[in-house]
């Protein structure tokens, strides 16, 4: 008897479709590597650990930036994060159609990452520089690009795992907890790494777009080397010139974009505050920019993008916000911010001031104060009054080592509350410890914001600085809105026997208190570390 010979089963085609492809044997023998398996996967696993450095990365530029430019970090963050983890679930899902062809999925997905995620803080800066977020038909052209820079990195992010999954299955199949274990552990760990480097390395040392672009170059390098080394023979020769060429042309963007950053800068600043502008400069605290100061030209000292003080109308904020303060005894004074000297300048022109302790956070600030010819003139050179006394630290911090009743004035020149890195100044744990070191009688003033376009605002600090145990009485000066405050009913009122200013009479202060009075907002809960009331 002869028995038939069964038919030869046909040739396979496709990784997949060859034997161990769907996980029938413990490897893949018919994937030809140029390393061995044990060297592949370190090499893949280490691709995954440089792309999630990187992909975090892009993720903390993204709410920095934010962060700096249009302020309220609390929701940058929480959009950012947001948008990128719900992209990121559909990016996972939308590769999966790219599993067949894994290597050349990956390879487009680590190019198009690069260039967007290296390229996403020079488009929200350009958007946010050129548009403005001031009013007008593209006031929310940088939030609308924010979204859709987290979007697009979140997607691309996504869609690395089922790939990065695919092509380590391929070099040797195990168990899929076993492989996502070592997946999940690369990832991880990169992302710890990208998360330290972003403020200690990129940050100070190469700054906010530098950083990012040589982060998407160092991308697209990692990337383009473990498809086009690693798994070249998973690739049409098609696909490799395709990605090879698009590779190159990423990092031609991207050095073009290094080489060019500089002339950026100085183009969006002048679109931002005019051609104006002799001193720009990233301290450790946010964006410091001077503009004008020489041969006539008015002075502007911006912060992060916003108008601090200007030398047209600065007088008649800081008169405003120290001469009612300082009827009264007030030879210790205590600036909390002020970093600009300006309203140290108003207090030392006081009689009887023997001590101003000024407390502020960002030392570039105070250096520019005392250096800078157009700035120390206008402050009077303040800060180099033998009687004043500058510290460099966290005011809440400061304030919560200082002894008690030791001033008999405190003046809060801080930023608006609105920000989240100044609400914990306006909270009532802080007018609670500002109240422990003032001497009996002694007067609290605060600047609280914009009184008629955020009247909830202002009475909300109106009311935390009533629950931490003060009277107060509000007043305001054009849209700036100050609390003076004191243990017992303070007086609005200048001193007759002090300094004669030269914008604010009691006239001009009574009609400011009847100003403020008819915007009150009733009923609101004082702002607490824990629950913190100011919003946007």
């Amino acid at each position: 008897m002869i028995e038939s010979q069964a038919p030869a089963p046909p040739r396979p085609t496709h990784p997949r479709d060859r034997p161990g492809g769907n996980g029938d044997s413990p490897s893949d023998s018919s994937l030809k590597l140029p390393v061995r398996q044990a060297t592949g996967r370190f090499l893949v696993l280490a691709g995954v650990f440089v792309c999630a450095a990187c992909g975090l990365v892009y993720e903390l530029e993204l709410v920095a930036l934010a962060s700096y430019l249009m302020g309220d970090s609390v929701t940058q963050a929480s959009v950012v994060l947001s948008v990128m983890v719900f992209a990121m679930g559909i990016g996972s899902l939308a590769a999966k159609r790219l599993c067949r062809h894994a290597a050349a999925g990956f390879g487009a997905v680590e190019a198009a990452l690069a260039l967007v995620g290296g390229c996403s803080a020079m488009g929200l800066y350009a958007v946010f520089a050129w548009t403005g977020s001031w009013g007008g038909p593209w006031a929310h052209g940088p939030h609308v690009l924010l979204v859709a820079f987290s979007l697009a990195v979140g997607l691309l992010i996504g869609a690395e795992v089922p790939l990065l999954m695919e092509l380590i299955q391929r070099i040797r199949r195990q168990d899929a907890g076993g492989a996502v274990a070592d997946l999940f552990a690369a990832d991880y760990v990169g992302a710890l790494v990208g998360g330290l480097a972003f403020p200690f390395l990129l940050l100070p040392f190469l700054g906010q777009l530098t950083g990012t672009l040589i982060t998407g170059a160092v991308n697209t390098v990692v990337g383009g080397a473990l498809v086009l080394g690693l798994f070249r023979q998973d690739l049409t020769r098609r696909a490799r010139r395709l990605l090879l060429i698009s590779n190159l042309c990423v990092l031609a963007v991207l050095g073009s974009a290094v080489l060019l950053v500089d002339d950026f800068e100085r183009a969006a600043r002048h679109a931002m505050y005019g051609s104006d502008v002799r001193v720009a400069l990233q301290t450790d605290v946010q964006e410091v920019v001077l503009t004008g100061g020489l041969d006539g030209r008015p002075l502007d000292l911006f912060l992060d993008g916003r108008l601090r003080a200007g030398s047209r109308d600065e007088l008649r904020y800081h008169e405003a916000l120290a001469y009612p303060a300082m009827t009264g005894p007030h030879p210790r004074v205590l600036v909390l911010g002020g970093g600009d000297g300006l309203a140290a300048r108003e207090v030392l022109r006081h009689h009887g001031v023997r001590r101003v302790d000024v407390v502020a956070l960002d030392a570039g600030v105070v250096r520019l104060a005392r250096r800078d010819p157009a700035l120390s003139a206008l402050n009077d050179h303040a800060l180099d009054d033998p009687r004043v006394r500058v510290s460099t630290t966290d005011v809440f911090d400061w304030l919560r080592r200082a002894p008690p009743a030791a001033y008999d004035v405190v003046v809060c020149d801080l930023p608006r509350p609105e920000a989240t890195g100044s609400t914990k100044l306006y909270s009532q744990e802080f007018y609670g410890l500002a109240r422990r070191v003032l001497a009996p009688g002694g007067r609290l003033v605060v600047h609280a914001g914009p009184v008629v376009s955020r009247p909830r605002t202002f009475w909300t600090v109106e009311s935390t600085v009533r629950a931490a145990g003060f009277r107060t009485l509000p007043y305001s000066r054009g849209d700036r809105g100050f609390v003076l405050a004191a243990r017992s009913v303070p007086e609005l009122r200048l001193d007759p026997a002090g300094p004669r200013p030269r914008t604010v009479t009691d006239g001009s202060l009574a009609a400011g208190a009847r100003a403020a009075a008819r915007t009150r907002v009733p009923g609101l809960p004082p702002s607490t570390l824990l629950h913190p009331r100011y919003a946007r």
